[in-house]
């Protein structure tokens, strides 16, 4: 069997895992886990790059000989290097407050409707371009690496952009595939600092002297560019059979959306806020970010709860509907205290604050729940395609509560799993790049075994639900 390490770096936890794959049947085992803890510095919050690298470099050791080496990470982030190829700085979190108003005052400059035909990216006050136009640095910055890129840089040398990943930064055109370089112009920013372009099972590069020494791994182990988004990395490993499939990749956040074989730029879509991603092979991925499991593991967090099986158990019990919120509304989008904003939510929008945790979870998933619903009945409207099943990938393919509530908002199947998608996402087009592997999704199929959650229920009561938030 061929072996393949997929590092997958995520918001609070980064692994290193080795998939065996012959073709027939995937064994994925994690190899490494660590943690992800960003820092806040002179009031700016960054994520600890180096540390996240040490971790990398633990896991591979851990993975032994491996056929290829393949890194994936959220989105929007990125490394800024100077002429001598030195980091400028920490890379700083898409949660600092430093890019308040920016979005704003660029939309106002150059027009929604310019940025949109252009990137197709949903209005996200921390897509990098408006992290770049925030940038204290950029004076000093010769190349822009997104995070897998940086990673993989370290680990080989060699320069490049991923596209999945370029396609979330508002500086890439949808349209041509290539680098937006006149928008960047147009917006004061050096279109010199983007680097060449790869794409998903391209070659990266072998491993430096230093890192093979560090690692214990031959110099001569490649590393490949995968679908380096780990949304992209995930939405890969969904295990469809039809074509007429949505996706949820549930985890921090929720990726709602469908795979497209082409951009949706219409002035509809840009009002309802879609993105247009890029994908494996050209596909797009037609999405909104709904804020996902984040305000759960907030609330947790506040309440210094650990038993979140418990909790959903509890959840379980309470009547449906006494309380929902916008689990979009920006007051949901920063760290802190979760329970008392979403009590202040209630409070502001003349509903009683849920008066118990039990009552707070039940409110969070029928509301994530509710959010989905809209999201893919938009996402049909707007494409034209039908769905039939919608697929929950990621961390969420977990949570039986929310799975089978998702199932009923939407009057569709939900098929979850697999759990570990963008792990074996990843893996699968390092191993479709060598020869090992032709249908990627025919082997997810084959190796996988997901839960299937049928709807119950009319879709009455969600609407009505739906009704008592405020239009968006």
């Amino acid at each position: 069997m061929s072996v393949y390490a997929a590092v997958d770096l995520g918001a609070s936890s980064g692994r290193v895992m080795t998939a065996r794959i012959d073709g027939e049947r995937i064994d994925l085992t994690e190899v490494h886990r660590f943690a992800n803890r960003p820092v806040r510095v002179g009031g700016t919050l960054h994520w600890d790059i180096l540390a996240l690298y040490r971790g990398v470099l633990d896991g591979l050791r851990e993975a032994g000989p491996v056929d290829s080496i393949g890194i994936d990470s959220w989105a929007v982030d990125y490394g800024l290097l100077d002429g001598a190829g030195r980091l400028v700085g920490n890379p700083v979190h898409y949660r600092d407050g430093r890019t308040e108003g920016v979005m704003e005052r660029a939309v106002a400059e150059l027009g929604a409707d310019t940025l949109y035909q252009v990137g197709g990216l949903q209005f996200l006050p921390f897509n990098t371009v408006y992290q770049l136009l925030a940038e204290p640095s950029l004076d000093r910055a010769e190349t822009l690496l997104m995070i897998p890129d940086l990673l993989t840089h370290w680990l080989t040398g060699s320069v490049g952009a991923e596209v999945t990943n370029a396609s979330t930064t508002g500086l890439y055109d949808v349209r041509t595939g290539d680098w937006a370089r006149g928008l960047a112009g147009r917006l004061g920013l050096p279109a010199g600092i983007l680097p060449g372009l790869r794409h998903p099972g391209s070659p990266a590069g072998t491993l430096l002297a230093d890192v093979a020494a560090e690692t214990g791994l031959p110099a001569s182990t490649p590393v490949t560019a995968v679908a380096s988004h780990d949304t992209a990395s995930a939405v890969v490993a969904v295990p469809a059979s039809t074509g007429k499939f949505a996706y949820i990749s549930s985890g921090t956040w929720s990726l709602v959306g469908l795979e497209l074989p082409g951009p949706v730029l219409t002035e509809e879509s840009r009002l309802a806020n879609f993105t247009n991603e890029g994908g494996l092979d050209g596909t797009i991925r037609y999405l909104r970010n709904v804020m996902g499991l984040w305000i759960l593991q907030e609330c947790m967090r506040a309440w210094g709860e650990t038993d979140v099986a418990g909790m959903l158990d509890a959840a379980a019990q309470v009547p449906p509907f006494e309380t929902v919120i916008d689990p979009d509304d920006p007051a949901f989008l920063p760290p802190g205290d979760m329970p008392a904003r979403i009590a202040a939510y209630c409070e502001r929008t003349g509903q009683r604050p849920p008066r118990d945790r039990a009552r707070t979870v039940r409110c969070v998933l029928e509301s994530l729940a509710l959010a989905y619903r809209r999201t893919l009945r938009d996402a049909v409207r707007l494409s034209g395609q039908d769905v039939e099943v919608v697929h929950v990938v990621g961390g969420g393919a977990r949570n039986e509560l929310l799975c089978r509530m998702t199932a009923d908002a939407t009057g569709l199947p939900v098929v979850a799993g697999p759990v570990e998608a963008a792990a074996l996402g990843n893996a699968l087009v390092q191993a479709r790049a060598q020869g090992v592997v032709s249908d990627i999704r025919a082997l997810v199929r084959q190796s996988e075994q997901p839960v299937t959650y049928l709807p119950e229920g009319g879709q009455e009561p969600w609407a009505r639900a739906q009704e008592r938030l405020a239009p968006r």
